[in-house]
């Protein structure tokens, strides 16, 4: 038997008409045989053009408020059956079953009417239910039947059968299934995902995949699953990569813990904060930012929570940097900033993060709640005899800001609304508060008068007592250590001013 099939008849019934009249249309001089169902068969008559009601065929009308109108063993014999079996054959003569080569579906808009923050009844009602099993039942016999499952494959359909003058091949059509199952699975997952409350259960269904030049090294393959549109508009510059997108998510992370604070901008690097400053100005806040690590800074990304001006780009634009985000740019400021070709340059829109955090580990998942504690002043308890001052609790803030955005094992210092150093990612505290000095020391920082902050307790006051010698006067730290007393008492006998948060950042 050939694969190849010319469509003589389809069963039309969809929820939007959007972009449906051209294929009603050429259908009808294909001489298809249509066959349709309440608002959709009106459609099909407005347009002139003739069509079955679905009742004229099962002798039954749509009952319950429209909720049954194509569940009936004639529709789905029509679908379902296998034209090369004898048996199957047979019985579409024996009960006068009309062959239905063509299934085109529109689903109920499940998600939207979740999002409209409907009430639970109008969401209930918009489960498909007919749609879905119409959907199932031409994809599982791809083999004789065409679907279109969605509005999505109309232009593919449409050319199908344009070029082919209403044919289809059976890779065709099973290209259309697997479209289909993947719209059926994707909608069964939504309302599942509306109902379930037990968080031992996880299903994820993104149907926006994008394919990247590579993934993290150039012989691996690399994917994106999420609507990077709706979170940023892209106004130059070349494809992201794997990892510019990596580095686009630690700073779009760290930057919203500084949404409501004065102009600020950070510089990251490989995920960490190589630069970030607080000023006055945006202009003020990217060059403070930029002294912290001019070296890192080379090939980085950027961003700003607010306003990019003309003075910043200007600025901005003597460095080559990988990507450029803000909530705005002035036009000016954007022409600056695309006189470098593969400058990629980003609106950030205000888009809320998902509240689950997802990565593979051995041969399953880890999932957990996305860290949406920011330590701030009500937070600090001050566990020595020195207090720390106004302007040393704003430092101690803002390093603890960077710090919960840094790899972890890290000591990040900070003055004036300035980062001065970290140490990022080191196997032992001490490890990394020693590349903090180091670091400071390479860019001719002055660590006196400095705050200090660090992702977890202290098993020992060595890490206190290294950051005394270095000129440090006020330390955060989360507090929990058995041995806590022993960094307690170390500060208490030189001056040194510690709060604790009860609160650990750990990043992995």
């Amino acid at each position: 038997m050939s694969t190849s099939k010319t469509i003589q008849s389809a069963l039309i019934s969809v929820f939007s008409k959007e972009g449906l009249e051209p294929i009603v249309k050429l259908l009808h001089s294909q001489n298809v045989t249509l066959y349709s169902t309440g608002g959709t068969e009106d459609f099909i008559k407005n347009l002139g053009i003739p069509v079955v009601a679905v009742e004229d065929i099962t002798a039954f009308p749509e009952i319950l408020g429209g909720r049954v109108k194509t569940l009936h063993p004639k529709i789905f014999g029509g679908i379902l059956n296998r034209q090369d079996n004898e048996s199957d054959v047979q019985q579409m003569k024996e009960f006068n079953i009309p062959q239905i080569d063509l299934v085109i579906v529109d689903l109920y808009p499940f998600e939207k009417t979740v999002a409209s923050g409907a009430s639970e009844q109008d969401i209930i009602e918009k489960i498909d239910i007919g749609g879905i099993s119409l959907i199932r039942a031409a994809a599982k016999n791809f083999k004789d039947t065409v679907i279109v499952p969605s509005m999505n494959e109309y232009a593919l359909f449409l050319d199908m059968i344009t070029k082919q003058n209403g044919a289809t091949t059976l890779e065709d059509r099973k290209l259309l299934a697997t479209k289909a199952f993947h719209v059926s699975s994707h909608y069964d997952g939504a309302i599942f995902s509306y109902f379930n409350t037990d968080e031992t259960i996880y299903k994820a269904s993104i149907a926006n995949g994008q394919v990247l030049r590579y993934g993290e090294n150039p012989h691996q393959k690399g994917f994106f699953f999420g609507d990077f549109d709706a979170m940023f508009k892209k106004l130059h510059g070349k494809e992201l990569s794997y990892n510019n997108l990596l580095d686009v998510d630690a700073a779009v992370n760290l930057i919203n813990e500084f949404k409501t604070d004065g102009p600020t901008f950070a510089i990251l690097k490989h995920n960490n904060a190589c630069g970030l400053a607080s000023r006055k100005t945006i202009s003020e806040a990217y060059l403070a930012a930029l002294a912290c690590d001019p070296t890192s800074a080379f090939g980085g990304v950027l961003i700003s929570n607010t306003t990019i001006d003309v003075a910043t780009a200007i600025e901005i634009n003597q460095l080559f940097c990988e990507v450029v985000i803000a909530p705005a740019y002035d036009a000016e400021a954007v022409t600056i900033l695309q006189e470098k070709k593969n400058r990629i340059i980003l609106v950030q829109n205000d888009v809320e993060l998902p509240q689950k955090q997802v990565r593979t580990c051995l041969n399953g998942l880890l999932i957990q709640d996305r860290n949406n504690i920011t330590d701030n002043k009500k937070d600090l308890t001050t566990v020595t005899i020195t207090s720390p001052t106004e302007q040393e609790i704003e430092d101690l803030i803002f390093a603890s800001k960077i710090c919960k955005n840094t790899k972890s094992n890290t000591i990040v210092f900070a003055k004036n609304g300035t980062l001065i150093s970290s140490g990022t990612g080191q196997t032992s505290r001490v490890d990394a508060l020693q590349q903090a000095v180091e670091k400071a020391k390479h860019f001719g920082f002055d660590l006196t008068g400095a705050s200090m902050a660090s992702d977890a307790f202290f098993p020992f006051p060595d890490c206190v007592a290294l950051a005394k010698e270095a000129g440090i006067t006020a330390v955060i730290q989360p507090g929990g250590s058995i041995k806590d007393q022993l960094s307690i008492d170390y500060c208490n006998e030189n001056n040194l001013a510690m709060v604790f948060t009860g609160t650990r950042h750990f990043k992995h």
